[in-house]
């Protein structure tokens, strides 16, 4: 006789959950009237961003619709956004032009002795400062180095050019020695060294009092562990001080490497001469002859856009290269 067999419970189906329709339109409601509440409590704090906002619409943005004449022909005087339609007719013209590639060599050039000799110098200088202990001396040196960052352009380059004219400082130290006296500014091969020895003694003080911000947050306790390891200045500046401030670092240099194609063009302005285009003239600055000088706007658009394209280019691979390597970038 077989057992009673014990019937259980019915299987009970579950039914998979069922999206609400109202969820994201509450959720959206929600977060509009939550954008709503921040600005109306907060109205006097986003009011302040206002006329930034302004300054980069009218200054930044508004002025990226001129870029048409780089397609367009234009005239002064006539339409703002040219005559006609002329396609890439100015950009072949830039691309077959020889000038052009010898002042974008100069570019690059120049750049990248910018780049190479200005971006480490304030991390020397703020990790030096960093190990100062007289606090007299510290902000002593420190105003010496930021002083001449608040000088004008213009006032930087008549210095310049006063020190290393014909009978200026530098010369009478060499007739001094027994030399004779050297035209700096009129010799082409001499350029490269007046612009980037001007760049390091205006730029590296000022930029020393990021890294000095930065090195304030890396923790004592790391110091402390690695003494106890037997590690010297030396392998704690490399060990510690170095990987706490390293994204500064890469965040400065991202934003260097975006300005690469805009160097210095105030300074080279006011400094070169004809005698020093061969070295001196770079693409802002044959840009800005073309324009003004030559009246061909419509040709100085087409190369400025080519340079803030690389300069996008730059920027975004210097972003990209940094995230993947590093872990740290811009966005």
């Amino acid at each position: 006789m077989s057992a009673p067999t014990t019937a259980g419970p019915p299987p009970v189906t579950v039914e998979p959950d069922r999206p609400d329709p109202g969820a994201t339109g509450r959720r959206s409601r929600k977060h509009r009237r939550t954008w709503r509440q921040a600005i109306r409590r907060d109205w006097q704090l986003y009011s302040l961003a206002i006329l930034p906002l302004l300054f980069f619409l009218i200054f930044r943005y508004l002025p990226m619709l001129g870029n048409i004449i780089a397609f367009r022909r234009f005239q002064p005087g006539g339409n703002v956004f040219g005559e006609y339609w002329v396609g890439l007719r100015y950009v072949k013209m830039f691309l077959s032009d020889p000038t052009f590639w010898e002042v974008f060599t100069n570019t690059l050039i120049l750049g990248t002795l910018t780049l190479v000799v200005c971006f480490p110098l304030p991390v020397v200088l703020a990790l030096l400062l960093n190990e100062v202990r007289t606090r007299k001396l510290k902000r002593f040196v420190q105003s010496v180095s930021y002083l001449p960052h608040f000088l004008s352009i213009v006032i930087v380059a008549a210095m310049v050019m006063q020190l290393l004219s014909t009978d200026g400082t530098v010369n009478q130290l060499v007739q001094a020695t027994g030399g004779d006296a050297v035209p700096f500014l009129q010799r082409p091969e001499w350029f490269r060294t007046i612009y980037v020895s001007s760049e390091v003694w205006q730029t590296v003080g000022w930029g020393t009092i990021l890294y000095l911000a930065a090195l304030t947050t890396v923790d004592d306790n790391l110091y402390e562990a690695a003494r106890i390891d037997g590690a010297n200045r030396w392998r704690q500046t490399w060990h510690v001080t170095l990987p706490g401030i390293r994204p500064t670092m890469v965040t400065l240099l991202i934003l260097n490497i975006g300005t690469f194609m805009a160097v210095g063009f105030e300074k080279i302005l006011l400094l070169y001469n004809p005698l020093t285009y061969p070295t001196a003239d770079v693409i802002s600055t044959y840009l800005f002859r073309m324009a003004f000088q030559s009246s061909n706007f419509s040709y100085a658009a087409a190369i400025g856009l080519f340079e803030a394209l690389i300069g996008l280019t730059l920027i975004l691979s210097a972003n990209a290269i940094s995230r993947r390597t590093v872990g740290t970038s811009l966005w």
